[in-house]
């Protein structure tokens, strides 16, 4: 799943252009590392819960499929809140946008480590959604704003502060997941409210884009073939993303902390290939080759775990191993969907966001319902089965992608 296809008017491609030094990175202002911290923070979000499903419903006394509600209610939400997410940045501002994110995730991630009943968790976690939304979708124009060494420079710092995020979310839920299934809510809502505090102080106000953006702009973008294109696709490839990462963690046979490790070396691989492997592979390649080949090996790779469900090491070695081809995979996505529409980056980007979440939110919960109607290994064929879809769903949209090489 492409989280960093929310990046706004900013590419992977400006990054390659401009080359910038490892120094010029890591030397910022101390609002740059506000954001960036708030960043790793919220991306912890998505993967803080996988080591903690199991113990969750024995906990709460809810099916697999009820458990897995948590992830449809957060991509529901944020997919909806990716429509006005543009508009209301526009007109309260970027920082202002930020600080609401922030606290909406503090308040909602503490009360989820409240809750007593599965219901009331998969609420609470439709509201953290709200709030993530908020926060994702803008923090990258805030960095670019405030940070030095140019545009390119802050993009590798927040896509570092995304794949950072990505891979300590699962090992921070394992450790505080093995002591209270509750603990990593409460985790997150304490350092969701230093990261407020932080942008609060440090990030000066970030002047308002000049120009007020419509509720509608997204929605008229998805009339281009290619985005509309672009957006299937990507709803495709989440049934294969969140049989990989909703489903795996019922069938690893492993604890928290076994779930979290596996799920951290997924992460570090992840961020490894999204943002040193891909740009290489897409220089090299083009994007559209590059990305018909790794949506293959990400099918290829569901369909051997399906064969080895009974194969705890070869489960594990899939799950890291399709880490990378993910991370590849995130950042072509970026790209294209960038340059294939001709409307604003920003309206794209909240356009294609809302196909892919909305109507990927089902994926979660109908993986585990179709090991409870089929068998353990069927998760991942139909994974498979839906990549290889959004691989021909790519291909035939490619007439309307002449600008993407």
């Amino acid at each position: 799943m492409s989280v960093s296809a929310t990046t706004q008017d900013y590419t992977t491609t400006e990054v390659e252009n401009n080359h910038p030094s490892f120094k010029s990175i890591f030397q910022q202002p101390k609002a740059a590392w506000a954001v960036a911290f708030a960043c790793v923070v919220a991306f912890m979000g998505l993967g803080l819960v996988d080591p903690i499903l199991p113990a969750i419903g024995k906990q709460l006394g809810a099916t697999h499929a009820q458990v897995n509600l948590l992830f449809t209610s957060y991509m529901v939400v944020t997919g909806f809140m990716m429509l006005i997410t543009g508009w209301l940045s526009s007109r309260i501002g970027p920082k202002l946008t930020l600080l609401f994110g922030l606290i909406i995730i503090v308040i909602f991630s503490a009360l989820g480590g409240f809750s007593t009943s599965i219901s009331q968790l998969v609420g609470y976690r439709a509201g953290w959604g709200f709030g993530n939304a908020l926060f994702i979708s803008t923090a990258l124009a805030a960095i670019v704003s405030v940070a030095t060494g140019g545009t390119a420079a802050a993009i590798i710092l927040y896509e570092a502060a995304l794949g950072l995020g990505m891979s300590v979310g699962p090992l921070l839920g394992g450790w505080l997941g093995a002591i209270n299934w509750s603990d990593p809510f409460f985790g997150v809502a304490i350092l969701m409210a230093i990261g407020f505090l932080a942008i609060l102080i440090l990030l000066k106000d970030v002047k308002k884009p000049e120009q007020k953006s419509s509720i509608l702009d997204p929605i008229k973008a998805l009339s281009h073939g290619g985005l509309l294109s672009m957006g299937f696709m990507a709803l495709l490839y989440n049934f294969g993303f969140f049989t990989l990462f909703a489903y795996s963690p019922y069938v690893l046979g492993l604890d928290e902390h076994g779930i979290g490790y596996v799920f951290f070396f997924w992460g570090v691989l992840l961020a490894i290939t999204s943002i040193f492997l891909a740009p290489k592979l897409e220089e090299r390649f083009g994007t559209k080759k590059t990305m018909y080949i790794v949506l293959f090996f990400i099918a290829l790779t569901l369909a051997v775990m399906g064969l080895n469900i009974d194969h705890q090491a070869v489960l594990i070695a899939c799950v890291i191993l399709i880490g990378g081809f993910l991370g590849i995979n995130n950042t072509l996505v970026t790209t294209a969907v960038m340059e294939v529409a001709p409307v604003e980056r920003s309206v794209a980007s909240s356009a294609y966001s809302f196909v892919r979440f909305v109507g990927g939110a089902v994926a979660p919960w109908l993986s585990t319902k179709l090991a409870e109607w089929v068998n353990e290994s069927f998760p991942y064929y139909f994974g498979a089965f839906c990549v290889i879809l959004s691989l021909l769903v790519f291909f035939s949209g490619r007439k309307y992608m002449v600008n993407i090489r």
